[in-house]
């Protein structure tokens, strides 16, 4: 597994990460979200041993990442910030130096780069350098050189930046697929990514850890947890909201300002609002287009999570 002790990272008096603990497990994916500057990728860096910690230990499968270098990175398929690789070649010949670096002898390493060129779907740009890549592509190429040697941890930072819906579908059914019997690490800003891939998520802020726990438990934090949202056009506004608001266990009715006719029920602490809502909706024969609980809004989440942290540190430099 890989094991976290008390990381930290210090530039000259700013404290990037600031005693981060944690472990993960074969199978698992862990989202590691956070706003920016929060200290996802410096903990990532420091993860695959690219940049030293000020304070701290990480151990990937017993070894140590910075006095066991070689063994430690051995094991580690890395996607930096940016996807980072020799422009002036072609991503064939890109992935071929990779193979060679990370010691893939001939004929296993012709085997591997045609195996990820056709799993990324490659095949159409192979020829063309990489500066000349769509930002998509080139996320490609840099998800290729990470799994290009079938390392035993995958640490992918925004792994599906820039690419569009049918490549981000298809990225996420790959790692979903290669941590079926491997740790993976997923940094990213983009809340959606947790829902669809990850099994874990840990939340970090101004360096420190604020939430580990599932998405499913994290959805329900949100005040939208078990919230009924329903759209019922042409009907009076006022009406609507009145009666909804009526129902027991109501905490309030928010009618969306870009949807006409868009409704969102919240409930009260432990209240269960959709057959009631589904009575009055059938009494009062409303012509309802769309009726459904919603699981939880993860932006509602984030965004009391790190806005509380923001101000407790803006208060402390203050103090």
């Amino acid at each position: 597994m890989i094991t976290v002790d008390n990381l930290k990272k210090d530039f000259d008096g700013l404290q990037a990460v600031d005693g981060v603990t944690f472990s993960v497990s074969p199978g698992e994916v862990l989202g590691f979200l956070g706003p920016n500057g929060a200290g996802k990728s410096t903990t990532m860096k420091m993860l695959t041993g690219f940049i030293k910690p000020s304070a701290g230990r990480v151990s990937l499968y017993g070894k140590d990442v910075f006095t066991q270098a070689v063994e430690a990175k051995r094991l580690v398929g890395y996607l930096p910030e940016g996807a980072p690789a020799w422009d002036d070649m072609t991503p064939e010949r890109f992935l071929a130096f990779v193979g060679t670096v990370r010691g893939l002898a001939e004929p296993t390493r012709s085997q591997r780069i045609a195996e990820v060129i056709k799993l990324l779907e490659l095949e159409p740009v192979c020829g063309r350098p990489i500066e000349k890549l769509s930002k998509g592509y080139r996320r490609r190429v840099g998800i290729a050189q990470a799994i290009l040697h079938d390392p035993r941890i995958l640490i992918l930072d925004e792994p599906t930046d820039g690419l569009d819906p049918n490549q981000k579908h298809h990225v996420r059914e790959l790692i979903r697929g290669l941590a079926q019997d491997r740790i993976v690490i997923v940094s990213t800003h983009i809340l959606e990514e947790v829902t669809a891939v990850c099994t874990r998520t840990i939340i970090i802020a101004n360096g420190r850890i604020l939430v580990d726990c599932t998405p499913a438990e994290l959805e329900a934090r949100s005040r939208y947890h078990k919230a009924v949202a329903l759209q019922v056009p042409e009907l009076d506004e006022q009406e609507v909201t009145r009666a909804l608001g009526a129902l027991e266990g109501v905490l309030t009715v928010e009618v969306s300002p870009n949807h006409a006719g868009r409704y969102t029920v919240v409930a009260q602490e432990q209240a269960d609002l959709f057959q009631p809502v589904c009575q009055l909706v059938q009494e009062k024969k409303w012509p309802v287009e769309e009726i459904f609980m919603e699981r939880g809004r993860l932006d509602d989440v984030f965004r009391q999570l790190t806005s509380s942290r923001k101000n407790e540190a803006c208060e402390a430099r203050v103090a």
